[in-house]
């Protein structure tokens, strides 16, 4: 419909060069506006956010779900397995082989770097596996536990921030305590991180290694080594490696993971790293399979407690998923054209911020992979940004959802996910965000003028 968001950005994606704020053209950043241009920049951003709930927009960019074309690409499912029996004469119909079909786990052992005694492939979900994990330490402790984890005192997880909301959502209603370190470009805080582990409550940790929900960041080998090889007061200290995006790649150049668990083991840590994924955003979102992959004993010790949950997983799935890929290289292949997919969404985010950038009022993360642009506003105006936009048909993840409890103690960081709109709904509702964080900026730098 052609409204304008006067911080530059037309809903089609592109930048105006005719309606640029008063200041925006030698980007001076705002806080340095003279009283007159910050209230005639005010003034133009109510203009253009009028207009923006004016279009009665009703756009989405709250979770990262894979968009329906995406899930189109995986329709061939729909048709298999062509038979009962997999390529080793199991019948998959039946019960049995509580650790997953074998050739299906050894794709994912190539694809994760791992053994295939190393690796299980379970039902649709990674995050129920990581809460039957967690549940199990809670219930009997794990390999190295000196006792159930329930019988602690205190029981506390390092999270780095920003992060994924549902792990923080997960130990929260656990009652477990958790501790915020920075995730930076290279990984989590180490300094942070090794202090914290001298405090035997310290029980474990979360990372997204590859293309960090939401940051994007990717764990290098060298932080990875120094995660693994760090002294804990906890005997049985762990840390959940959420390896959910490392296959997502928005460039051609495909960032490798850390070898985490090689790098445990060289440590004389073996057992301190469990590993999950899932191919929920790589063929069905509702209907994937679900990987986890530690040491042996850590594997063993996994299956001695699911098999009283369960005789087996969907054998079938993992069958149709085994046909479909056929290989590691049929995963690569597959994942090209969800990059094809993604990539133009990812980038009409950068177009519609751009306009931002100089003002002083916002930074954000230009991921080569993964499914989250994390955005940083004004300290102070997250709420509000969220706020404004809802007001105006957009609706965006709670601000402070990437920090424990959703308490982001600056009230700055915002995660956004542009997977699932259709491409020419990201640039509306991002030309959208931008206006909204240009007029929360502005209200902000007003009152305290």
């Amino acid at each position: 419909m052609g409204y304008v968001s006067r911080t530059g950005i037309w809903n089609d994606g592109t930048v105006s060069t005719d309606t640029v704020a008063p200041g925006t053209s030698d980007r001076t950043p705002l806080a340095e506006y003279s009283a007159q241009d910050l209230a005639a920049f005010t003034q133009t951003q109510r203009t253009a956010y009028e207009e923006l709930k004016g279009a009665g927009l009703s756009l989405d960019l709250t979770r990262g779900k894979p968009s329906s074309a995406q899930l189109d690409l995986a329709n061939a499912l729909l048709d298999l397995p062509s038979g009962p029996k997999s390529p080793g004469g199991v019948d998959t119909r039946n019960y049995g082989g509580l650790e997953g079909l074998p050739e299906l786990r050894a794709i994912f052992a190539d694809l994760l770097g791992v053994d295939l005694a190393q690796i299980i492939a379970g039902g649709n979900s990674s995050l129920t596996m990581m809460h039957e994990t967690l549940v199990h330490l809670l219930l009997h402790g794990g390999v190295n536990s000196e006792r159930p984890w329930s019988r602690e005192e205190k029981v506390t997880f390092i999270c780095p921030v920003p992060g994924y909301d549902r792990h923080f959502t997960m130990l929260a209603h656990h009652g477990i305590e958790m501790v915020a370190v920075p995730m930076h470009d290279d990984g989590p805080d180490v300094a942070a991180c090794r202090e914290l582990a001298q405090d035997p409550s310290v029980k474990g940790m979360w990372v997204v290694p590859t293309y960090a929900n939401p940051s994007g960041s990717t764990v290098t080998q060298e932080v990875a080594a120094e995660l693994a090889s760090m002294p804990a007061a906890a005997p049985d200290f762990t840390i959940f490696w959420d390896n959910a995006y490392s296959l997502h790649h928005l460039t051609e150049h495909e960032t490798k993971s850390a070898d985490m668990l090689s790098l445990c083991a060289a440590a004389g840590n073996p057992h301190r790293t469990i590993m999950f994924a899932s191919t929920s955003k790589i063929t069905f979102a509702g209907a994937g399979v679900a990987f986890l992959a530690s040491s042996v004993e850590n594997i063993r010790w996994w299956l001695s407690h699911q098999q009283f949950a369960s005789i087996g997983p969907d054998k079938v799935n993992h069958l149709r998923h085994l046909e479909f890929f056929g290989d590691a290289a049929g995963v690569r292949a597959h994942m090209v054209r969800h990059r094809e997919s993604l990539a133009p969404k990812f980038a009409a985010v950068q177009e519609a911020l751009a306009p931002l950038a100089g003002l002083g009022i916002a930074t954000w993360t230009d991921p080569t992979g993964g499914y989250f642009v994390s955005l940083d506003v004004l300290p102070g105006t997250a709420t509000r940004v969220v706020e404004l936009a809802k007001e105006a048909g957009i609706a965006l993840t709670p601000a402070g959802s990437s920090f424990p409890h959703g308490a982001d103690p600056d009230d700055t960081n915002i995660r956004l996910a542009p997977s699932f709109p259709p491409l020419e709904e990201v640039r509306t509702a991002m030309a959208g965000v931008a206006t909204c964080v240009a007029l929360a900026a502005a209200e902000h730098l007003g009152r305290d003028a």
